[in-house]
């Protein structure tokens, strides 16, 4: 009688232990099934901005730089310096304005 009784626990609690394993294995592939989902639904969006982004690239090409005409290289990067020198100058005032509005609740 005792076995009998040793035998079913063993088979019950078998029994339990592979229906919560197979529950959180049913749900971890569901969930995995939705990130998939999710994942593939990005990975479209991207594609199109990929494409978006080339056709945008398209539209202004680089120009290939001509070595034999050193002045007009020369004058690309000057005006390539003027554009830094303009983002220099605003990232610096928009600093001083920071700084300042900073001082003024330390004060």
């Amino acid at each position: 009688m005792l076995w009998f009784l040793v035998w079913t626990l063993l088979i019950l609690g078998t029994l339990v232990g592979a229906f919560v394993l197979g529950r959180s294995v049913f749900r971890s592939g569901t969930a995995l099934i939705g990130e998939a989902g999710r994942a593939g639904e990005r990975f479209g969006a991207l594609a199109d901005r990929v494409s978006e982004l080339e056709e945008r690239a398209a539209e202004h090409p680089v120009r290939p730089v001509d070595l034999a005409d050193r002045q007009a290289a020369r004058n690309g990067w000057d005006e390539a310096g003027a554009v830094r020198a303009a983002r220099r100058l605003r990232r610096r005032l928009r600093y001083q304005l920071t700084f300042a509005r900073w001082r003024s609740f330390s004060r």
